[in-house]
């Protein structure tokens, strides 16, 4: 494996971000406490607990996975899209570099960028309400499994798209939407048939029950589900880069 080839497509994404710090990592985290401070604060003081837990704090895994979903997604897609546009992807493709190494290079800065993200939005959010990790373990388990899983996906979206508004299409339209159906503010449980059971069909509500389940030991659907859905997303990622790599899809051509 060549690891020189892998921490230089890596430094160079990470570089990127310490020259943009304030829309990588100041904006997410400033937009994220908006949020704490209008549903955690005057919202949350107003509302009972949701399952033994206080409003504020069961928004955090939610507000948190609203974050890493786009964020990962942003990075890795703007990463590999900027190379294509500038003409750059063929010295990059031209490289003593696998595809295993280029998608190594690029999804882990994104997958980074997410994870520093969602760290200082923990931090903030302490600011704001009082919250406990029942499961630190699987709490970081998932947080780094889904920020690398999305920034794979951030990275198919990249090379899909052909011009900058199409990098935003499928996060502001189909990602967003989907994590606020999924039980980021409300539990599913909460709403009344057939709505809760169509709602079973969004695959971000496990992701979010997963991580929620991960910080106060409750969930909507069974863990062991929530992470098998995660996995199974990733393989679906994975195959649809290998096939990427392997046809030349809009790389090459």
């Amino acid at each position: 494996m060549n690891l020189n080839g892998v921490l230089a497509i890596y430094k160079f994404e990470m570089s990127r971000t310490r020259r943009t710090l304030m829309q990588s990592i100041l904006s997410p985290v400033l937009s994220t406490s908006l949020y704490f401070i209008v549903f955690g604060t005057a919202i949350g003081s107003r509302m009972g607990n949701i399952d033994g837990v206080s409003y504020g704090a069961f928004i955090i895994p939610g507000l948190l996975m609203l974050s890493l979903l786009s964020e990962s997604i942003s990075n890795a897609s703007f990463g590999i899209f900027f190379p294509k546009f500038s003409g750059t992807i063929y010295e990059v493709l031209s490289a003593p570099v696998s595809p295993f190494e280029i998608v190594a290079g690029y999804v882990g800065a994104a997958a980074t960028k997410s994870l520093i993200i969602g760290a200082l939005i923990l931090a903030t959010a302490r600011v704001f309400v009082d919250y406990q990790i029942d499961h630190p373990v699987w709490m970081l388990g998932f947080l780094i499994l889904t920020a690398l899983t999305f920034s794979m996906f951030g990275f198919i979206i990249g090379i899909w798209a052909d011009d900058f508004q199409k990098l935003q299409v499928i996060p502001l339209m189909v990602i967003t939407p989907l994590t606020f159906l999924g039980g980021a503010f409300y539990s599913i449980n909460m709403l009344p048939e057939p709505w809760q059971t169509l709602t079973l069909f969004n695959p971000v509500v496990y992701l979010i029950s997963g991580f929620r389940w991960a910080f106060y030991g409750i969930s909507d659907v069974n863990v062991a589900v929530s992470l098998g859905m995660t996995f199974l997303f990733l393989l679906l990622c994975l195959t649809a880069v290998w096939w990427i790599f392997r046809t030349g899809y809009r790389i090459r051509h």
